[in-house]
C-alpha cells in the first residue's frame, strides 16, 4: 500500500506540476511534504495526548535523520540528484535552522537554568508562526516554473485534472493507511521486546512514518525526478520540526529528556552534511558516493542508539 501510494502520489504530483504550471519542486515542498509527514502527525498528536513525550519528540528527530541519511542516501545511489540553486541556498538552509531553533527552545534547564526542560505551548506557537513564514515562501516561488530543473517534463505523462487530484488523493490514503498499519505492528512489536520509548520513537516509529517519504523519493529517483525526489525530504524535514512539532507542542507540552540532545546534535549534522556535500565534487549535485557515506553514517548512528538502549 505504501509503496503503491507513493507511486500514484509522484505521477500525480508530477502531472499536476505540468497542467498547473507550477514547478516540480513546489509541488514536492507542499502537496506531497505535507501528505507523506501526515503518519508523522498522527502518531505525534495521538502521542501528546497520551503523554508520550519522548515519542512525539523521537518521532519527528529520528525521522529527519532517516530522511536525509537513508532516504537521500538511497535515492542518491539510485540515480545521482541535482539540487536547485533555490534548495541548495534557501530550503536547505532552512531545515537546518529549524533543527538549531529546536535546540535552543528545547533546553531549558541548559540555557535557563530551571530544573526541567520542555517544548511548551508558547514554544509551538512559535514554531507554527516559522512554517506560516516558511508556507508563504513556497507561495511567493510558486510561479517561478523556470526552476523545476526536470530535463524529464518529455516523459512525465499528463492527465486530467481530475485524474491527477484522484491520484494524488489516492496516493495520500494509501501511504496514511499503509504507514499506520506499519507503526502499530511496530509499536506493539517494540513493546512485547521491552525496548524504551525513546528507542522506539527514534527508530521504529520514525522509520515507519518515514515509509512514505521512502517510497515517493525512492519512486521519484526511479523515474529521475530529483525535484520531488530532493523537494519531498527537505520539505518533510520543515514540516516535522515547524508544523507536526508546533500542534504536537501546542496539543500539550512535551517535557524533554537532555539526553535527546544527542540526537538534536544529529539531526543538525545530517542537515550541514547536506549542505556541505551539494559544494563536494559536482556542484549542487548529490553523488552515489555522498549517497553511500550518508548510509554509513546512518548505520553507524543506529549502532549507537542500540547499544545506548
Amino acid at each position: 500500500m505504501v509503496i503503491k501510494g507513493a507511486d500514484f502520489l509522484v505521477d500525480g504530483a508530477s502531472s499536476l506540476a505540468k497542467r498547473l504550471k507550477v514547478s516540480d519542486l513546489v509541488i514536492g515542498l507542499t502537496i506531497v511534504a505535507f501528505g507523506t509527514s501526515m503518519p508523522e502527525l498522527v502518531v505525534n498528536v495521538y502521542a501528546s495526548i497520551k503523554g508520550t513525550a519522548e515519542i512525539a519528540i523521537g518521532n519527528v528527530l529520528g525521522s529527519n535523520i532517516f530522511n536525509i541519511l537513508l532516504i537521500l542516501g538511497i535515492a542518491s545511489i539510485i540515480f545521482p540528484l541535482k539540487v536547485t540553486k533555490g534548495t541548495a541556498w534557501k530550503e536547505i538552509p532552512l531545515s537546518l535552522l529549524a533543527a538549531l531553533v529546536i535546540s535552543f527552545m528545547a533546553n531549558d534547564a541548559l540555557i535557563e537554568g530551571r530544573n526541567f526542560s520542555s517544548l511548551s505551548r508558547i514554544d509551538g506557537f512559535v514554531l507554527l508562526a516559522f512554517f506560516v513564514i516558511f508556507m508563504a515562501y513556497v507561495f511567493s516561488i510558486a510561479k517561478d516554473v523556470g526552476n523545476t530543473g526536470n530535463n524529464e517534463a518529455q516523459s512525465t505523462k499528463i492527465y486530467s485534472l481530475f485524474i491527477s487530484v484522484i491520484f494524488v488523493l489516492s496516493g495520500l490514503g494509501l501511504l496514511v493507511l499503509g504507514g499506520k498499519w506499519v507503526v502499530d505492528g511496530a509499536v506493539t512489536l517494540a513493546q512485547v521486546l521491552g525496548a524504551s520509548e525513546n528507542l522506539i520513537g527514534l527508530t521504529i516509529v520514525a522509520a515507519g512514518t518515514s515509509l512514505p517519504e521512502l517510497a515517493t523519493s525512492v519512486t521519484a529517483a526511479l523515474k529521475k525526478n530529483s525535484d520531488i525526489a530532493v523537494g519531498n525530504v527537505v520539505g518533510s524535514n520543515i514540516f516535522n520540526i515547524f508544523w507536526i512539532l508546533g500542534v504536537s507542542a501546542t496539543v500539550r507540552p512535551l517535557p524533554f529528556n537532555s539526553a535527546a540532545n544527542i540526537d538534536i546534535l544529529m539531526t543538525i549534522f545530517a542537515s550541514f552534511i547536506l549542505f556541505v556535500f551539494l559544494f563536494i565534487g559536482k556542484k549542487h549535485l548529490l553523488e552515489r558516493w555522498q549517497g553511500g557515506m550518508f548510509l554509513f553514517v546512518y548505520i553507524a548512528y543506529l549502532v549507537f542508539l542500540i547499544q545506548r538502549g
